[in-house]
């Protein structure tokens, strides 16, 4: 499967929280998410991902092991993904670092995560935290089963956050790795509100 997913700096968080409301049910969630590589950074040199993520909801907890191949779409960032829920995740942690892999980064993420049917399509919409990146993001994806199909359901993706106010000018393909990396190099930036 392809995740078309589109990035987007978000103004006013309040707005958009309130359009996404009317659309589904939010569901607050805190990821733990800790990326792995290999010693020499092949994974990241080749524009792959290995990641392990918790979740933390109200009333459950739960973990799941993904792979990310290369992008198909320089513009949005798409990627072939590959994920299954793991049942425990320190043994998916000591397996990966038994075959050699060691864990590149890790950080959390604070979500609100909306899940709701249009275009005749299901879309994942999150509004996203990072204690150490200032301000708020959102994140719409749809999931396609072939690269064919990426274009129309990214247009999808930019009607949907057209819906919320977010226009191509405040789209961004930066990773969230990246941006933890920069903030934990010599100069921080600033922390941005909490979402409720």
């Amino acid at each position: 499967m392809i995740e078309a997913e589109l990035k987007a700096r978000v103004y006013n968080p309040e707005y958009v929280m309130a359009q996404l409301d009317q659309k589904a049910e939010g569901r607050a969630e805190v990821y733990q998410d800790t990326y792995y590589d290999d010693p020499s950074g092949s994974l990241d040199a080749q524009d792959q991902e290995l990641r392990v993520r918790t979740i933390h909801g109200p009333n459950s907890t739960r973990s799941v092991l993904t792979y990310k191949c290369a992008r198909v779409d320089s513009e949005s960032g798409s990627k072939p993904e590959h994920e299954t829920r793991v049942d425990n995740p320190e043994a998916v942690h000591a397996m990966l670092r038994g075959l050699g892999y060691v864990p590149a980064i890790a950080f959390q993420k604070r979500c609100r995560n909306y899940e709701f049917s249009s275009r005749g399509r299901l879309f994942l919409a999150t509004l996203v935290q990072v204690p150490e990146i200032e301000g708020t993001f959102l994140e719409v994806e749809t999931m396609v089963p072939q690269e064919k199909e990426l274009s129309l359901a990214l247009d999808d993706v930019r009607s949907v956050m057209g819906e919320l106010d977010i226009h191509e000018a405040d789209f961004t393909t930066e990773l969230y790795t990246d941006a933890v990396a920069a903030h934990r190099a010599p100069g921080a930036g600033a922390r941005g509100p909490s979402l409720p």
